[in-house]
């Protein structure tokens, strides 16, 4: 975990078709410096948890994190399991990273029930607690490699979860943005951030020094490539919002030197001292953790 002097940094990455490829993807990521490589939870991509022992067989000091699973996709009992034999596999590695789930398409075709958000954030609490239970047992099988089990990483937006996030999670992360069954909606402003950030500090309480705060970062782009990057993002920011871009922690553009900075002003504003970019973006992110090595 991060202290409040250094910084985590993280990529999210899809798992291709190809082994290879995926462990080429695992060296080059430790390689440019990040700190956890993300696996996502998708339909149409290799499972997560061999996903992230392959990446542990093949990199030496990354930790290793599911970004995000979808809790209802998923048994608690059995996801126990999964995640205490991938902890001992990946010889204590892993940090679980949870969430609610938001593509309705991917529920319908796994013929699980959506439900409403209130409905799959309870699904994600008993899962949580499920987890906590069995991992708190000296009997249970197999045992986690970390005492207790992973570290938990829960990721979202609204009160619910956020409020879930703030008892339970190591790290509660921030989506910065408002979701649909469609997806992301709009890209959340800085004030909004504020206000979710504040919420969370709030629902916190007496945990919040030991708690990180990550942030998913949508794209990093050189200043050459601003207008670019605007046109693309126009139809998810509200025009104020598109006019405070300097100020989003989700959309970084400028040099190395620069963004560095921007990531040090954010964690002042903010709080997120763990940033986490999608995989499109490894290479160019590299240049920012450089700034930071």
């Amino acid at each position: 975990m991060s202290s409040p002097t250094e910084f985590r940094f993280g990529v999210n990455m899809g798992v291709p078709q190809a082994r290879d490829e995926w462990v080429r993807k695992c060296r080059r990521a430790e390689e440019l410096g990040y700190d956890v490589i993300g696996v996502a939870d998708h339909l149409g991509l290799a499972s997560p948890f061999p996903a992230l022992v392959l990446a542990a067989e093949n990199t030496e000091r990354v930790r290793l994190n599911t970004f995000v699973l979808n809790a209802p996709f998923y048994n608690p009992v059995l996801l126990a399991r999964d995640v205490a034999g991938t902890d001992q596999f990946v010889r204590g590695r892993l940090e679980l990273g949870l969430g609610a789930g938001y593509v309705r398409d991917e529920f319908d075709t796994a013929g699980i029930p959506f439900g409403t958000g209130a409905s799959r954030v309870a699904q994600l609490e008993q899962t949580v607690r499920t987890l906590r239970e069995l991992f708190a047992d000296d009997t249970y099988q197999p045992r986690p490699a970390q005492p207790g089990g992973p570290p938990l990483l829960i990721g979202g937006w609204g009160d619910r979860i956020l409020r879930l996030a703030a008892r339970h999670a190591a790290v509660v992360a921030l989506t910065g943005a408002s979701t649909t069954a469609a997806g992301p909606l709009r890209l959340a402003g800085p004030a909004d951030i504020d206000e979710r950030v504040a919420f969370v500090r709030a629902a916190l309480g007496e945990r919040a020094p030991e708690v990180e705060l990550n942030i998913l970062v949508q794209a990093v782009a050189p200043t050459a490539r601003r207008a670019e990057v605007l046109d693309k993002y126009r139809s998810v920011l509200e025009p104020e919002v598109l006019a405070a871009v300097d100020e989003l922690p989700t959309i970084l553009i400028g040099s190395p030197a620069e963004l560095a900075e921007r990531l040090r002003a954010n964690r002042e504003r903010f709080g997120f001292g763990y940033v986490t970019v999608l995989e499109p973006d490894l290479e160019a992110f590299a240049e920012v953790i450089a700034e930071f090595r």
